[in-house]
């Protein structure tokens, strides 16, 4: 058998997510007369749309699905390879693709996302959401379901059961509060009323178009295992999918905390092993048995058990980093990712990394962190295009200024939400004050103050104080002479400080 036909290219990029996405477009436009070489396995592509520069720091914009014709259409030199990795031969500058084809390349950036961190890897009842052929999946199962158990506390747990109608949910946390990886217990507090609301307020329209494979495409295309991995949702993945269970009522959560899961029983082990199980918690304390047989039992560390049709496993994610590892010697950081320094380079010569896959291993600003969030994908995968021009250059480079400070902003439960900084007073240990201002059910103010000087912020509602706040950390000017009035909402902060 002939030896397939080794294809070459200045740069290649692995990923159809954003990170890959935005590192192609801009090395697109930087080596116009390049072929950049983009593999990923999906049929569609996450692009950005509607970008908005908010402020010096914040950005808005949104995710939208593509056909990777129209990529290829936007920039003529990227060529689109739609295949899964099977090896990286980074001593050789080669690419190994599941279609048994070869690619060479002189620099390559690794942008393969991350994938779901499943409570448990292989039971049918555990769903995992991450991106949108697992969202379909959801949409269906729900469709049938009285009951179902979330678990996890992050941003896709806090939408999710927010949106989900006619269908008791049981959401397990292990923290104290609600959404724990963007708020306090306070925003949490602010935020509850909000979802045992029965009338619902009628949503934003949502301004993302959605491309959907045509009909044909997708009788054609397998079903997505677990591990061929779709890119990440948007921040509006639950837009146009009904998320609506099997029952008439339109709202009813249970949450319980500081618990995880401790076992996942099928019905055949639940009734062997004659346990009780709980029904849905009313307001009077007293727990009644459960005569419901459900075909999924959880058991949860606080000795409680609820029966379900299944459990969503909304945990956050894990690095996609296991296509690229046999055989190349890789630093890993402690979350499993690549580590990357300021110039977003892997340990490895020639490659670098951007978006989930990454673990930033360069002395941060006092001000920033890494989280797996859109924005910060978007901006490692502008960055790393920049970098591997500059090197490819002979050029030097700084780190980018979206670096400085920690901005994200979104939407939960309708409000609009912004964090900056240290919010959550990330690392800051017990030498920092918080000030709060709140207006029920309509903004909620925190500040993170450390000696006088603003590290962070959770601002939800339509505060306006983004751009003054961002200010105020970014320039670190010693505020100890306002003392409360800072937050004073009859003095117009915004006169001081712009």
């Amino acid at each position: 058998m002939a030896a397939a036909a080794v294809v070459r290219s200045r740069f290649a990029v692995v990923g159809g997510g954003i990170a890959g996405v935005t590192c192609a477009e801009k090395l697109a436009m930087e080596f116009p007369s390049e072929d950049i070489f983009l593999v990923t396995a999906s049929p569609v592509i996450k692009a950005v749309t509607n970008f908005k520069q908010i402020s010096k720091t914040l950005e808005e914009f949104d995710v939208e699905e593509q056909p990777s014709s129209l990529l290829e259409k936007r920039y003529p030199n990227i060529k689109v390879i739609q295949s899964g990795v099977k090896q990286l031969k980074s001593e050789e500058h080669k690419i190994l693709t599941e279609d048994g084809k070869e690619y060479m390349y002189e620099k390559l950036c690794l942008c393969a996302g991350a994938k779901p961190k499943l409570i448990f890897e292989g039971n049918p009842y555990v769903l995992g959401i991450r991106d949108t052929d697992s969202a379909e999946a959801f949409q269906k199962n729900l469709a049938q379901a009285e009951r179902i158990v979330v678990v996890g506390n992050g941003g896709i747990a806090l939408e999710l059961v927010y949106e989900i109608e006619g269908c008791e949910v049981i959401w397990a946390i292990k923290d104290k509060a609600i959404g724990n990886t963007f708020f306090d217990a306070g925003a949490a507090e602010f935020l509850i009323p909000k979802l045992t609301a029965e009338k619902r307020e009628t949503a934003i329209a949502c301004k993302r178009t959605k491309y959907t494979m045509e009909e044909k495409e997708k009788k054609e295309r397998p079903i997505a295992e677990s591990d061929k991995l779709g890119s990440a949702l948007g921040p509006d993945w639950h837009e146009g999918l009904r998320l609506k269970g099997a029952k008439e009522f339109s709202h009813k959560v249970h949450i319980e905390i500081l618990c995880e899961v401790k076992q996942i029983l099928l019905q055949q082990e639940f009734l062997q092993l004659k346990r009780t199980s709980l029904t849905f918690p009313k307001e009077e304390k007293n727990v009644e048995a459960d005569d419901v047989l459900w075909p999924v039992y959880v058991e949860l560390t606080n000795g409680k058990i609820y029966g379900c049709n299944f459990i969503v496993s909304a945990t956050g994610v894990v690095p996609n980093v296991k296509p690229f590892l046999d055989g190349n010697n890789f630093a890993l950081g402690e979350d499993g990712g690549l580590k990357v320094d300021e110039h977003m380079h892997t340990s490895i010569p020639d490659i670098y990394a951007a978006g989930d896959i990454c673990t930033a291993s360069w002395e941060p600003s006092p001000v920033w962190h890494q989280m797996r969030l859109w924005t910060q994908a978007r901006q490692m995968g502008w960055y790393a295009a920049k970098c591997m021009a500059a090197d490819t250059l002979g050029e030097s480079i700084d780190l980018d200024f979206c670096f400085e400070l920690f901005a994200h902003v979104t939407k939960f439960f309708n409000y609009k939400v912004v964090v900056l900084g240290k919010y959550n007073a990330q690392g800051l240990g017990l030498n920092h004050e918080l000030m709060l201002r709140c207006t029920k059910g309509q903004e909620y103010v925190k500040v993170v103050m450390q000696n006088g000087r603003m590290m962070g912020a959770v601002l939800i509602g339509e505060t306006d104080l983004e751009e003054t706040f961002e200010n105020l950390i970014l320039n670190q000017m010693d505020l100890s002479a306002y003392g409360e009035d800072l937050l004073n909402p009859n003095i117009d902060i915004e006169d001081y400080f712009d």
